[in-house]
């Protein structure tokens, strides 16, 4: 059994901005101080201030609660919570199948309808795991929070990459975009991309070289990735893109 070690709080919420950053600066989660959470993440800081602010994400923040409540953590922004929702890890396979099953109930149940209703609720049994990918691929798209289309789901998913150029402000990474090839969703041969590194000179890898992996969310680099870590992210996006293929 793995025994799970203590996390320092601030590394979870740092974490945390680093991928809600984009999406929350082009309006699409959270509040409205999108300076304020940059800078909170840039000079590695914390207060009772960007904790407020990090529960306005309302998408992600039920997720972090159920891993957390799973798991028999109190801080459902605990760095591995955090880890769990966007990349993946073991915290995730503790979630039981009745308690995805209440807590997606208790949030989407009363806005859903018929088939959709079903169809969301039905992931549970089927399998689903409460990872950023499975909200992406199953979720928001049926219930209104941005329209379906490929852009979306491509921009919206946290994916990976490997870096083959640094050039200033941005990476030329190697990555594999979603594609939709006989009506299901796969992910497509490697090809190279520019993604956004710093904003004002500034963002979360400063550090990337050629050869490392790093995690891309809007086409903004959100952090250098571990080789598990990517694996971790690959393995539940793999698994998820499946789960949704059952039912597109």
């Amino acid at each position: 059994m793995t025994i799970l070690t203590r996390a320092a709080p601030l590394e979870g919420m740092l974490r945390f901005v680093r991928y809600g950053f984009m999406p929350n600066r082009l309006r699409y989660c959270g509040g409205d101080d999108n300076r304020t959470l940059f800078d909170y993440a840039i000079a590695s800081a914390t207060d009772p201030g960007l904790q407020q602010l990090l529960v306005q994400f309302t998408g992600a923040v039920p997720y972090l609660k159920l891993i957390a409540r799973a798991n028999d953590l109190a801080d459902p922004f605990d760095a591995r919570v955090v880890e769990a929702y966007w990349l993946g890890n073991e915290l995730l396979e503790r979630v039981e199948v009745r308690q995805l099953y209440d807590s997606l109930r208790d949030r989407f149940g009363k806005q859903l309808q018929g088939r959709t209703r079903d169809l969301v609720l039905g992931k549970a049994p089927a399998g689903a795991r409460p990872h950023h990918s499975f909200h992406v691929l199953d979720v928001h798209s049926r219930v209104g929070e941005l329209p379906m289309s490929m852009h979306t789901l491509e921009s919206c998913r946290v994916s990976w990459g490997r870096v083959r150029q640094v050039e200033g402000g941005e990476l030329v990474v190697e990555r594999q975009p979603l594609v939709l090839r006989n009506q299901k969703l796969v992910l497509g041969e490697p090809t190279l991309e520019r993604v956004v590194r710093q904003v004002d000179g500034r963002g979360f890898a400063d550090s990337a070289q050629p050869g490392d992996w790093v995690s891309i969310h809007w086409r903004w680099v959100c952090e250098v990735i571990t080789n598990h870590q990517q694996a971790q992210l690959e393995r539940y996006t793999r698994y998820h893109l499946a789960l949704a293929n059952h039912t597109l």
